[in-house]
């Protein structure tokens, strides 16, 4: 027997281990009710949704109605027209300097994203007003201008994700 065949023959119990390893995990992980983040559905009674904003190309509105559809939510053109509706009362962004240098020039700044909303059914507010806010801390430096100006847009949106990830949790729960 060569030395290929002896470690062909040692790797195949290996393999078939690791095979059913890999099996039993994913049983174990599917009966004890686990989901991957951001890929469950909404609620039958809460499926067509209205998002009323002032405005409706903030990072913010975006990603609540990306997050809304792959959660299995319908837009509804009206409010009417909704089993939910979504009021984003107010939804800004900003950053303020956390530290400067000797100099007085700012090396490391905040990015904050605040956001307040309510939730309406039937006419009636289920989700009384709700502020949230996350925010972000990133470190500048002025020869890195640009870099450091997409950092901080990279940041906002992912902050308005996280934002919109949390209504669309809220609205799971009704």
């Amino acid at each position: 027997m060569s030395s290929s065949d002896t470690i062909r023959h040692l790797s195949q119990p290996l393999v078939v281990g690791l095979l059913l390893l890999c099996v039993l995990a994913v049983i174990f992980l599917s009966s004890c009710g686990f989901r991957l983040r951001g890929s469950g559905e909404l609620p039958a009674e809460v499926r067509r949704i209205y998002v009323a904003t002032a405005d409706e190309l903030t990072p913010l509105a975006v990603e609540l109605r990306e997050a809304l559809s792959r959660n299995g939510a319908t837009l509804a053109p009206a409010a009417s027209a909704a089993d939910a509706v979504v009021r984003v009362r107010s939804d800004r962004t900003g950053r303020r300097v956390l530290s400067v240098s000797a100099r007085n020039t700012p090396e490391e700044f905040e990015v904050f994203y605040v956001v307040d909303y309510s939730i309406d059914r039937g006419g009636q507010e289920v989700v009384p007003s709700q502020v949230l806010e996350l925010t972000r801390s990133f470190s500048f430096d002025e020869a890195d201008l640009l870099a450091k100006d997409r950092e901080e847009d990279i940041l906002r949106e992912a902050m308005a994700r996280d934002i919109a990830g949390l209504i669309v949790r809220r609205l799971g729960s009704l």
